[in-house]
C-alpha cells in the first residue's frame, strides 16, 4: 500500500499519509454484488499481480495457491486495475449500483 504523505508542501498545511486520508471515507457496501470481478486462472498475469502492489486501497492480494483474490469492500473506484487489466480483460469492473461504493469525506 501506497504510504506516501500529501498536504505536507503548503505552508501550515501538516502532512497527512495517504491511508489516514482514506480511513475518512465511507463505503456503502452492496453485499454480494462485487463491482469488480477477477475472471478464474491458475496463474495470475504480471499485471494481475501487480495490481497487489498498485492498488491505492490494496484490495488485491495473493491466495496460498498464488492467484490474485480481490475485496472490494474498500474500494475507491480509481480504475487502476481497469486500466491495469485492460489488454488483458482478467478484470471485469462497473460502477457500483446507485447509492453504494465510495462516500469521500475529502472530495
Amino acid at each position: 500500500m501506497n504510504t506516501t504523505e500529501v498536504g505536507g508542501g503548503t505552508p501550515g498545511v501538516p502532512p497527512v499519509k495517504v491511508e489516514e486520508r482514506l480511513f475518512q471515507n465511507r463505503y456503502l457496501v452492496d453485499a454480494g454484488r462485487p463491482h469488480i470481478k477477477i475472471k478464474a486462472h491458475t496463474t495470475p498475469s504480471k499485471a494481475l499481480l501487480a495490481l497487489t502492489h498498485l492498488c491505492p486501497a490494496g484490495c488485491y492480494s495473493q491466495n496460498d495457491k498464488g492467484q490474485v483474490e480481490a475485496v472490494v469492500d474498500g474500494c475507491v473506484e480509481c480504475g487502476t486495475c481497469r486500466v491495469l487489466t485492460a489488454k488483458t480483460g482478467e478484470v471485469e469492473w462497473n460502477y457500483p449500483r446507485g447509492g453504494f461504493g465510495v462516500l469521500f469525506k475529502f472530495g
